[in-house]
Order: structure tokens, then C-alpha cells, then sequence
């Protein structure tokens, strides 16, 4: 009986960087006469791991035919996932399947109805944060809690679990105050204005927004054409320290980080359930250390909320998430 031994060179591809911007979204690219490819039964949109040095991401595999992109030795990265791996182009890689995430069994209770607990929307989050979910499973999840329904705890634990996914700023300050609307009206530019007013009266308002995702741009949008808004952490603190307010994109500085990839994903659906708005708004708000918040909910025919009778029980829902969580509204 002869043994083959395993070639581990086989497992191991050169690195290379593609030059695609794949938005929130970590993907892979190796040719199809890649030895690799054969032995391992990789197949297109499958998920696989990479690891280097001890860093490991996830990607969303495509098989391509082209050289020019890869050649059969090689493993290309978009920029996302380039930049998360930390290694340069040349550096050896080792690719292998990946085992799907155990939240995905609570993306499937909630498809069948089933109320869902704080560990299972906190494990959700996280494997959406680490890149673990495709954008279909990511819809999946979406479109399972518009159809069920969240309840109010249930909305009390997302917000929760997308709050401690991140990272969160202590501005050191015991009133830090922010506003939000709701969105959906086109041109609605109120923030904009609030913003400097407040810190004009000495008040601290750091400002901290998602991009659009159910009109054509949002605050952090449209600011981006007057200032820069991707601001880290370190950015925002100097801005503020100098202004006593900033008004910059949350995706950035890495606050409630599950939250941008979900916008990702809702806006092409556009889906903005009142459940995942409400764990949107005020899982920001908690990360970039706010206190006092003032929601703008308007009302009309062509806003998202049509009457008032749905407006004070979007309210309620509001202060209910906001109290148990030290956020006055």
C-alpha cells in the first residue's frame, strides 16, 4: 500500500492586489487552472478563509479565466480585503473552505417566526462585522425581520448587539448632545444647520452619520462634497476638540460596524424596517458616546411615516430602546 503525503505548497498562493472597490464586501479571485482550485472543489460565490501571519479574513470567492486579474499561482484581494489581511502583494497565502456561520441557525428561527434572544442577535452581528455572512445571507436576515417582525425587546437587543460589535467614544463630557432624522425626505437638510448652532451656544455635538439608504443621499453623503467625512476616531476627537462638533460617516471611525453593512444591503432591497432604523440610529448614536438625542420623525404623504398615529408609536418605540440603554430622547 503506497501513502501519498500532502503537498502544504499546494494550500499556499502569492498574493495579489486587485483593484476593485467591492463596498463592503470581502472578495477573492483565483484563476481556474489553479491547482488549488481543482483539489480543493472551490466553487464560484463559495466562502473561503485566508490566512497570513496570523491574520485570517473571509471572502467571497469568483473564479476567473483571465491572467491579467490572476494566474493560476496567485489568490487576487479586492481593496477591502487586501487592506483588512495587512500583507503585501508576493506574500504567501493559504486558502481553505470555510465553516458557515452557527449564527445563520437564528437568521433561520427568525425566517420561521421565532422570537430571537440578545446572544443570538450579538452573534448575527458579529459574524456580519467579521465578514462571515455573504449578501445573501445578509438579506436573509433583513427580509426575515421585516416579514416577522421585531418586538420591542427584540429591537432592544439588536441595538444592543450591533452597540458592542464596535467600537464606542467616551468624549468625557456629561451632556453630548446629537440629533438624527429619520430620513426619506428628499433634500431635508436640517442637520446640517442644527449642527453648527448647537455648538455655536458652547454645546459638544459630534455628529456622526450613515450613508443613504432609502433617498439619494444622506447627511454624511452630502457633506463629503464640502468636507471630508471619513474620520477615525483620533480625526474626530481633534475636530471636535477645536469646533465642539464634527459631522462625519460612522462606517469610518468603526462604530456599530454590522450597521453599514446591512445599509449595504438594504439600500438595492430598499428595505428600512422600523425595527433595524430604530438598532440603526441608536446603536450609533450610543457607539459615538451620546447622551441627549433629538429624533426629527417627519410626517407626510411622501415620507416614510405617513400618519401620526404611526409616529407616536414609532416615538414610543424610540424611548423605550433609548431608556434602557441611558440614552435620553
Amino acid at each position: 500500500m503506497t501513502r501519498h503525503k500532502h503537498d502544504s505548497s499546494k494550500a499556499m498562493l502569492r498574493l495579489r492586489r486587485v483593484a476593485i472597490d467591492t463596498y463592503h464586501e470581502n472578495v477573492a479571485y483565483l484563476h481556474r487552472n489553479c491547482a488549488l482550485y481543482r483539489a480543493e472543489g472551490f466553487q464560484a460565490l463559495s466562502k473561503v478563509e485566508v490566512r497570513a501571519n496570523g491574520n485570517l479574513i473571509y471572502a467571497v470567492l469568483n473564479i476567473v479565466d483571465d491572467e491579467s486579474i490572476v494566474t493560476p499561482d496567485e489568490l487576487g484581494l479586492a481593496e477591502q480585503a487586501f487592506e483588512q489581511l495587512a500583507i503585501g502583494p508576493g506574500d504567501q497565502v493559504r486558502v481553505a473552505h470555510t465553516v458557515p456561520p452557527a449564527s445563520m441557525d437564528a437568521v433561520r428561527r427568525k425566517i420561521s417566526g421565532e422570537r430571537l434572544s440578545y446572544e443570538d442577535f450579538a452573534a448575527i452581528t458579529r459574524d456580519i462585522a467579521g465578514n462571515r455572512y455573504s449578501k445573501m445571507e445578509m438579506a436573509a436576515f433583513l427580509v426575515a425581520s421585516v416579514q416577522s417582525g421585531l418586538d420591542r425587546e427584540e429591537v432592544l437587543s439588536l441595538t444592543r448587539a450591533m452597540t458592542d460589535t464596535g467600537e464606542r467614544i467616551d468624549w468625557q463630557a456629561p451632556l453630548v448632545a446629537d440629533k438624527h432624522c429619520i430620513g426619506g425626505i428628499p433634500g431635508n437638510r436640517t442637520t446640517m444647520l442644527v449642527v453648527p448652532i448647537v455648538a455655536a451656544h458652547g454645546m459638544l455635538i459630534p455628529k456622526t452619520s450613515s450613508r443613504a439608504i432609502t433617498s439619494p443621499a444622506g447627511t454624511a453623503d452630502t457633506m463629503s462634497v464640502l468636507a471630508h467625512v471619513d474620520l477615525s476616531p483620533e480625526k474626530m476627537h481633534k475636530v471636535v476638540e477645536k469646533t465642539r462638533a464634527c459631522l462625519a460617516w460612522g462606517g469610518k471611525a468603526h462604530l456599530a460596524p454590522a450597521d453599514d453593512v446591512l445599509i449595504s444591503v438594504e439600500r438595492p432591497l430598499g428595505i428600512d424596517s422600523e425595527g433595524q432604523m430604530i438598532a440603526s440610529i441608536l446603536s450609533k448614536k450610543l457607539a459615538a458616546g451620546a447622551t441627549h438625542l433629538l429624533i426629527d420623525i417627519p410626517v407626510g404623504p411622501s415620507a416614510k411615516v405617513h400618519r401620526m398615529s404611526h409616529a407616536l408609536r414609532l416615538r414610543k418605540l424610540f424611548e423605550y430602546t433609548g431608556d434602557r440603554l441611558g440614552l435620553h430622547l
